[in-house]
């Protein structure tokens, strides 16, 4: 298996540097592309994001959002994104797909061959993306997933406030 290739971002939001799957090596990683004018994504696919980020230990899992437009471009402009962001609470780094010179599709979703949003993509520690699960997933699914690619390694929970995490 070989690492999947970069996320091409014009702009990370919520990020103090650009953001990598290289520089994100060690770490399993799940990356939640969407776009703000999608139902599923602010009913399920935002929440699901946030509930992966305070459930799994930040040192184990790197929670991304990838907000990818294929339609309806000049409502989600960056400006728009940056609103959605403070009014949602999003707290972990969002990148902004990179639009195409070639038609409405941006680079990255192209690049991995995305058919819609939400989509949750989730990598293991070595940057191999494993999973791409489009739709509404089931929390369980998510984080039995999460979990199997967290305990690759053998990683033991980790307990703190009285909560333990993989």
């Amino acid at each position: 298996m070989t690492a999947a290739p970069a996320f091409q971002v014009s702009a990370w939001l919520n990020a103090a540097a650009p953001v990598s799957l290289a520089g994100l090596r060690g770490k399993v990683v799940a990356v939640y592309a969407f776009q703000m004018l999608c139902p599923s994504c602010v009913s399920h696919g935002i929440p699901q994001a946030k509930q992966i980020q305070n459930t799994f230990a930040r040192h184990e899992v790197e929670v991304l959002g990838l907000h990818t437009v294929f339609e309806h471009h000049a409502a989600m402009g960056r400006t728009a994104l940056e609103a959605f962001i403070h009014e949602y609470r999003i707290a972990f780094p969002v990148g902004i797909d990179q639009p195409s010179d070639t038609g409405p599709v941006p680079l990255t979703m192209e690049r991995y061959q995305l058919r819609g949003t939400p989509t949750l993509l989730l990598f293991d520690r070595q940057g191999v993306l494993r999973h791409t699960l489009l739709g509404v997933v089931p929390d369980m699914q998510a984080g039995a997933l999460i979990a199997r690619l967290v305990a690759e390694t053998g990683t033991q929970p980790h307990c703190d406030d009285g909560a333990c995490r993989l």
